[in-house]
């Protein structure tokens, strides 16, 4: 019997390293037999001048959409390989072969024989002489929000159909033969207004011109009522190209509806309208409270926009909105212009930077109203601890491989993973510059590295965590933790100021770290924080604390919900002889 035994081992220890040896050498065969390459280039007429950038090679089955809309986390995501250009010339060509990383498929090699749809597309980045001495190539917003497929001046090429082989030796030759035109500035109305300054503290940090802007939303009754002074709402949130939710016209008949796979509604883009539209309704119509919204224009060379706290990596963007922005914002549109009068909220970006904000400046803002914030405890960076988990992208098993899950649904079912979602970035991007979510947080979060790039907080293709990187982030951004720490300081001036609320089955597990910060909230003593935390069942992202509509529509509703909150926080706290009536009309 324990011959048998030991012989039946014996023969599954050798089948089980044969299946690892041929598992292991197979992308190498297969790497060496792909004879494929693309090659991209653009020609004088697009550009006399050497560029860099980032070149991407987008390959699609689907002819509905150009390639470049179809990269995505989702299972209907398409294929896209990249490498980094340094001043290449016009004619010369950027080469993608079987070594070129490549999501979801790792290389051009793994791509099954048959007719794609294929493009190329160069993503233009400037150099930056930074004020710490740092010289570093980036891809600067021109206006999109940071979106690599939109970006103004960026090099593409027109869709092609190609016969893919990867056996075949040939070079399958792209010109990028268009270039994405400017966007033209939204223009004023009679409620909405957009102003831009010329930020002192970033251009100095940057090395160049770097601005901030304000999409502004004016009460009804702003230029009858010249004596009235109004509260300023800070709603924070990504990039706005104008105000976002606010339509002076009536829902356009002739849109033709498009289905919203995210909230499994047909005709979502009329729902938008409409709401829109209703807003304006409201806003303008008799005892809606009068104050001025403003949405924030801060995209930088990392993504859409700064996370609205100083950076090391993307410089004092905290300070810079705080003493510079909204003061100017304040004097421009007659605010109280004091603490007590300035409010916050946001959901997932801004309902981190709504909490942040009203954390690192508990002074200058008198409430936050944040909504599925990004995560506010890295106990709980969505489903990772960075403090004692050793892999972002694997469970720690002695004998197996579990993938951590990055996306589900309100049911749980799970549309990819977190090594998935990195690597999408990894292929748009290295060195944090892939303009999306993991790396953005990287960039706000993390030290500078010796390249002068944000410092990893897990090696992007393997998910180790550096444990160093997670120490600097716990110090400096993790909320929660921050609280915690300076409760005995902070807490006095943050009393019945903070308002959380989240799903509980938000789609990026953000409600994790929300129960960790409660956990902590409730416990507070001398003074007991006197907030709210509330959370939606079922609730998937972007839930923000209404239980009488679904998602779909709570989320279009964000100044109507919280507008009435912040009078009453108003007249609650205002100090002594505040003006509580001018706006009051």
């Amino acid at each position: 019997m324990k011959k048998n035994s030991i012989v039946l081992i014996t023969t599954s220890l050798v089948i089980i390293v044969f299946l690892n040896l041929s598992l292991n050498a197979q992308p190498k065969e297969q790497n060496q037999t792909c004879l494929l390459r693309f090659g991209i280039f653009f020609t004088s007429e697009r550009s006399q001048e050497s560029l860099d950038g980032r070149m991407l090679l987008m390959i699609s089955t689907d002819e509905k959409r150009e390639p470049r809309f179809q990269i995505s986390d989702g299972p209907g995501t398409q294929l896209v390989f990249g490498i980094d250009v340094d001043r290449l010339k016009p004619g010369e060509i950027a080469v993608i072969d079987h070594d070129v990383f490549g999501y979801p498929l790792k290389t051009i090699a793994e791509i099954p024989s048959g007719e794609y749809w294929v493009q190329g597309l160069l993503h233009r980045y400037e150099t930056f002489h930074r004020a710490d001495g740092h010289t570093m190539k980036l891809p600067m917003d021109r206006g999109e929000g940071q979106q690599w497929n939109r970006a103004p001046g960026n090099l593409y090429s027109t869709p092609k159909k190609f016969r893919i082989d990867p056996k075949k030796n040939e070079m399958v030759e792209i010109i990028l033969d268009k270039e994405i035109p400017p966007i033209p500035p939204p223009e004023d109305t009679k409620y909405v207004k957009h102003v831009k300054i010329q930020s002192k503290l970033l251009t100095e940090f940057w090395g160049r011109p770097m601005y901030l802007g304000a999409c502004v939303l004016l009460p009804e009754g702003f230029d009858e009522h010249p004596e009235a002074r109004y509260p300023l709402v800070i709603f924070h949130g990504h990039f706005p190209h104008t105000f976002r939710g606010f339509r002076e016209e009536p829902p356009d008949p002739n849109l033709k509806p498009e289905y919203s796979s995210r909230f499994d509604r047909e005709g979502y883009n009329r729902t938008v309208q409409e709401y829109a539209y209703k807003f304006y309704q409201e806003w303008t119509g008799p005892g809606f409270p009068r104050m001025v919204v403003i949405e924030i224009q801060h995209a930088n060379p990392y993504y859409d926009d700064s996370y609205a706290v100083n950076s090391a990596n993307l410089g004092p963007y905290g300070d810079a909105i705080t003493y510079e922005l909204i003061p100017y914002v304040e004097k421009k549109f007659r605010c109280i212009g004091k603490g007590w009068a300035r409010f916050l909220y946001g959901g997932s970006t801004g309902g981190w930077e709504a909490l942040a904000v009203q954390v690192f400046y508990p002074d200058e803002y008198n409430g936050c109203w944040a909504a599925c914030p990004d995560p506010i405890d890295f106990r709980a960076y969505t489903i990772v601890n960075i403090y004692e988990d050793k892999n972002a992208y694997y469970l720690e098993s002695q004998f197996k491989r579990t993938p951590r899950p990055g996306r589900r649904n309100y049911l749980g079912k799970i549309n990819c993973t977190l090594e998935e979602m990195n690597h999408r970035e990894l292929v748009l991007g290295t060195k944090s510059r892939s303009g999306r979510q993991w790396d953005i947080w990287q960039a706000v979060y993390s030290p500078v590295g010796q390249d002068g790039y944000p410092k990893p907080i897990w090696d992007k293709l393997t998910g180790e965590i550096d444990r160093s990187v997670a120490e600097y982030w716990r110090e400096n951004y993790d909320l929660r933790y921050i609280l915690e720490r300076d409760w005995k300081t902070v807490g006095p001036k943050l009393k019945g100021k903070i308002h959380i609320y989240c799903g509980d089955m938000d789609n990026y597990y953000l409600n994790n770290a929300v129960y960790l910060t409660e956990k902590f909230l409730e416990n507070t003593k001398n003074p007991y924080y006197e907030g709210e935390v509330d959370y939606g069942d079922r609730a998937e992202h972007c839930w923000n604390g209404d239980h009488t509509r679904p998602n779909a529509i709570s989320r279009l509703r964000y100044n109507q919900m919280f507008i009435p909150r912040i009078v009453e926080r108003i007249l609650k706290s205002a100090p002594p002889g505040a003006d509580t009536t001018s706006w009051r009309y």
